[in-house]
């Protein structure tokens, strides 16, 4: 049933945001000279896709976790997108294509060990990684594994129809802060 929603959602989302999707996307072109950001990402059952985002960070920042990037690489289209959430929407794509949900745990790299294993561990790769949920509308980051994987397994365990509008919502109306990033 969630499949259904998230299918209908993203690809709704997808036709009526493509102006702001545009918009976005020349000022990216602007800014950076290449807006779209992609990165592979541990998936369910721990297999890899690629994760779309606008980019929000300089070209030749290092592939590493958000809350190890320093500030100082991002730029200055990237922090409002960051603030607003906006460099989040071509993850609709990868909802649509059934790498993701819309709610689920955030997708982390495959150089996270610590959080991998924590993961791993309480079975949190059975589920699609989501644009949001729990964790993300509570403000923890995968600063802290141990945290972020238990949050991610009780968001699992209780999820229902009425969890899943509750994260969306409660992130549309601005829960939640984003990755951190190191102040440098």
């Amino acid at each position: 049933m969630l499949r259904l929603f998230d299918f209908t959602f993203s690809l709704i989302g997808l036709l009526v945001g493509f102006p702001i999707f545009m918009a976005i996307y020349l000022i990216g072109l602007v800014d950076t000279g290449s807006p779209l950001f992609m990165q592979e990402r541990v998936g369910r059952n721990k297999k890899a896709f690629v994760l779309v985002k606008f980019r929000t960070i300089s070209i030749d920042t290092a592939s590493v976790a958000s809350h190890l990037a320093s500030s100082s690489s991002i730029t200055r289209i990237g922090g409002i997108l960051r603030k607003t959430k906006l460099d989040e929407l071509p993850q609709l794509w990868n909802v649509l294509k059934g790498d993701m949900s819309l709610v689920g745990p955030r997708p982390n790299l495959f150089n996270q060990d610590e959080l991998i294993q924590e993961r791993d561990h309480r079975g949190v790769y059975d589920v699609r990684p989501g644009i949001t949920g729990l964790a993300q509308v509570q403000g923890i980051d995968m600063s802290t594994p141990g945290l972020l994987a238990r949050t991610d397994a009780k968001m699992i365990r209780e999820m229902s129809l009425r969890n899943y509008f509750v994260f969306i919502l409660r992130t549309v109306t601005g829960a939640g802060s984003g990755d951190r990033v190191v102040n440098k």
